[in-house]
């Protein structure tokens, strides 16, 4: 389908153009090339006549009329260019006398050039046109001198070989035409074909793309925009398989995280179901277990909710002035009986100082509780976690360090990624960095990780501070 509309669209664009371009080229041609020899013919006819009317002028004044007579008809009569054309004499009938074919005729035969000339001041005329089925041309020119038989002379020239001629012509510069025409098509049809081609290889190749196979690849042929075409199509086969891999391995991952709690919740549900004879302790341990795993499970399930809040935009925020450092203490709040219990040191200096920005603080709050809760899910006992908050500039710039496992360098400009977990060995889902990065850039500020693989991650954040005037006013 795309072959027959280029090749189509083409043909009416650039094909046809040449063509009218070359069948104008050849009709002036055809217009040039019959003008020329026509031209030459009327010349040769002048030419010859004017000869004859010289040699005539001479005669009579040399020769008697009796002798001047006699003289022009064996002029006629023995013209030595019958061969080209034919020399006739006309009297003042316009009948024709002789003719150097030897045809006399008594009859008045009407010449439109013998009637010219005999009115025109220079007493010469021409005629082109159909005579007895034949093209000729014809030339009269009455004599300065004429006798009592012979009043003008006229020569008739046959087209026939002329127009032959030119339309041997006209036909070689057609078939020049034509042959150009095939090279121009030929030539065309190549290009459009090394263009069709590789397009129709792309189109098949992202059907199959369409369709799910990511290992369908194009081979770059041509240093040009379709091999620029390939690379991008080859790329995003390899972004797709990619982000297909990340999302099973999330889908994989969420599936085990909803699991294990779910898990816990009916085994402690079947076993508190008949609470008969059932010691308080363990009463109670059930209760806090599935207490503690409903929480771990309405807090994945609202994380999942924000991130498809936010792929589809639809992540809201209350904006207001608050305390960024109160809502990071009540972040590192959370986690410390979490720290106390993995056996890892969470460190937080709290300032004294006022941190005001304009945002959200349960959104804010939730960005510093997912990297908080990355850097204890990625650190092992007697390893640290510590947080800390200053300011630079106009910017507050909060700091969460851990001494945990690390990160590839491969794996970490992909870690903030939609479905991207660097370390499927941890629990979690893999969402909640790119969570709070989202939550980040809406309040303006930037999140960014330094890692080295065995020891440890530090991950920055900085946030716009309120103006100074604007707290004053406040």
């Amino acid at each position: 389908m795309a072959a027959r509309r280029i090749t189509r669209r083409w043909l009416f664009n650039s094909f046809g153009v040449i063509i009218v371009i070359l069948v104008a080229l050849i009709g002036a041609f055809s217009i040039g090339i019959r003008g020329y020899y026509y031209n030459l013919v009327w010349q040769a006819g002048n030419s010859r006549l004017s000869t004859l009317s010289t040699y005539i002028g001479s005669l009579s004044k040399r020769l008697s009329p009796m002798e001047y007579q006699t003289e022009l008809r064996n002029l006629v009569a023995n013209f030595e260019d019958k061969d080209k054309m034919e020399l006739m004499a006309l009297n003042g009938k316009g009948q024709i006398a002789i003719t150097s074919s030897g045809f006399e005729s008594e009859e008045t035969v009407e010449f439109p050039d013998f009637a010219q000339a005999l009115l025109d001041e220079s007493g010469t005329a021409r005629f082109q046109g159909d005579l007895n089925g034949e093209n000729v041309c014809a030339i009269t020119q009455t004599l300065t001198q004429p006798s009592d038989e012979i009043t003008a002379l006229r020569v008739v020239i046959s087209m026939s070989r002329v127009d032959r001629q030119i339309i041997s012509s006209i036909l070689v510069i057609s078939l020049v035409g034509l042959l150009v025409i095939g090279a121009v098509l030929f030539s065309s049809l190549y290009f459009i074909n090394s263009i069709i081609a590789p397009l129709d290889e792309v189109g098949e190749t992202a059907k199959e793309i369409a369709q799910g196979n990511f290992s369908a690849k194009l081979e770059k042929k041509n240093d040009d925009e379709i091999g620029d075409l390939v690379e991008v199509i080859n790329h995003m086969a390899e972004e797709l398989a990619s982000t297909e891999q990340m999302k099973n391995d999330f889908i994989s991952s969420v599936s085990h995280e909803l699991r294990t709690p779910l898990t816990a919740i009916k085994g402690w549900g079947e076993t508190l179901s008949d609470p008969a004879g059932m010691d308080p302790q363990m009463l109670q341990k059930g209760m806090r277990v599935i207490v503690n795993e409903t929480q771990r499970l309405s807090s994945m399930v609202e994380e999942l909710l924000d991130f498809s809040r936010i792929q589809s935009g639809r992540l809201s925020l209350s904006m207001a002035r608050i305390d960024l450092v109160a809502e990071l203490s009540e972040a590192v709040l959370m986690f410390t009986e979490r720290a106390k219990r993995e056996n890892i040191r969470l460190f937080y200096d709290e300032p004294e100082l006022f941190f005001p920005v304009t945002g959200d603080k349960n959104r804010l709050r939730q960005g510093f509780v997912n990297i908080i809760d990355n850097a204890l899910k990625y650190s092992d006992s007697g390893d640290t976690v510590t947080v800390s908050i200053q300011k630079q500039g106009n910017f507050a710039v909060i700091g969460i360090a851990d001494t945990g496992i690390g990160i590839r360098p491969e794996d970490l400009p992909k870690v903030k990624e939609k479905f991207y977990k660097a370390n499927s060995t941890r629990r979690g889902s893999g969402i909640g960095l790119a969570v709070a990065d989202e939550i980040i850039t809406c309040h303006g500020g930037t999140l960014s990780l330094d890692s080295t693989l065995g020891k440890g991650t530090t991950v920055t954040i900085q946030i716009p501070l309120c103006p100074k005037n604007a707290v004053a006013e406040e």
